[in-house]
């Protein structure tokens, strides 16, 4: 499918397109030309890192595009608070006023980062827009059996002494069961190089108290419990197979923002980012033209 994204081929599309800089105490990957007329702040989800999201960056062309590695995560240093949707929302004001002057700028964020990009906004910002991929409409219930089984594995990390629980939170065989419960693509290439992409990207965050905070985090906070405070233009791209967002939960989220437009990806779950990035970015720069 056009722009999905084949391991060495894609990087050496993109890779040289972009810089790194040091932003607001984070790593900070810069796509696109300096002088484009739409700029983008975008976020990725727990115990990813910015690789996540360059094949929806990659498609979005004569775009600015800042992504950081979520403080805790990837090559970033750790926050002072907690690494929770309220830390991290706050610290995404600091990353905004370091990035423009003014809110001449699109927040956007994947799953995890869709709830700190919501929150961000909520709290006060207002960007020109906000576009949410996969978003967290609402937490997933206690009772899910998904989420008993992750509660109890992370419980039982945090039970142990800090070598042995974090040894547990690396191990490559929860990676592989978190990675095979996402993936939906039927393209064996692809799930090969999105399972290849988790065994690199997943264990790069700091400390296991950073990932503790962040997981715990991802369970309690959604977006509908403040979507009433969320008055910019707001873009939800949804997988119709999505175990962790259900296309149920998205159509609640779009009636209850004030201004919401919402697109259903067919035949794709949680990882859009990776199984059908160019339908996204297209998403995306429809709802931006529309803004103009």
């Amino acid at each position: 499918m056009p722009g999905r994204p084949v391991g060495k081929a894609v990087r050496r599309r993109y890779v040289r397109a972009m810089h790194a800089e040091e932003i607001a105490g984070a790593r900070c990957w810069i796509h696109g030309p300096a002088d484009a007329g739409t700029r983008i702040v975008l976020l990725h989800g727990l115990r990813g890192d910015h690789h996540g999201l360059e094949p929806i960056v990659r498609n979005l062309r004569d775009v600015r595009v800042v992504v950081p590695d979520l403080p805790g995560f990837g090559t970033s240093g750790r926050l002072t608070v907690r690494h929770d949707a309220a830390g991290y929302a706050a610290w995404t004001h600091r990353l905004l006023d370091a990035v423009t002057t003014d809110d001449d700028i699109v927040l956007a964020g994947h799953s995890f980062g869709s709830v700190v990009a919501a929150r961000a906004v909520a709290a006060g910002r207002k960007p020109t827009a906000l576009m949410l991929l996969n978003p967290i409409a609402v937490a997933p219930s206690p009772k899910a059996f998904g989420t008993r089984v992750a509660r109890g594995l992370h419980e039982f990390a945090a039970a142990l002494p800090e070598a042995a629980g974090t040894a547990v939170l690396r191990h490559s065989l929860l990676t592989a069961v978190m990675s095979h419960a996402m993936v939906t693509t039927g393209d064996r290439a692809l799930r090969r190089w999105i399972h290849r992409e988790h065994r690199r990207r997943f264990s790069t965050f700091a400390d296991r108290a950073v990932l503790l905070e962040a997981f715990h985090s991802s369970l309690r906070d959604d977006i509908i419990a403040y979507a009433d405070v969320i008055a910019v233009p707001t873009l939800l791209v949804a997988g119709d197979r999505d175990p962790i967002a259900p296309p149920h939960t998205q159509r609640a989220l779009r009636a209850a923002l004030a201004d919401a437009e919402l697109v259903v990806l067919p035949g794709t779950g949680h990882l859009a980012h990776y199984e059908q990035p160019a339908a996204v970015a297209a998403a995306m720069l429809r709802f931006l033209a529309q803004l103009n």
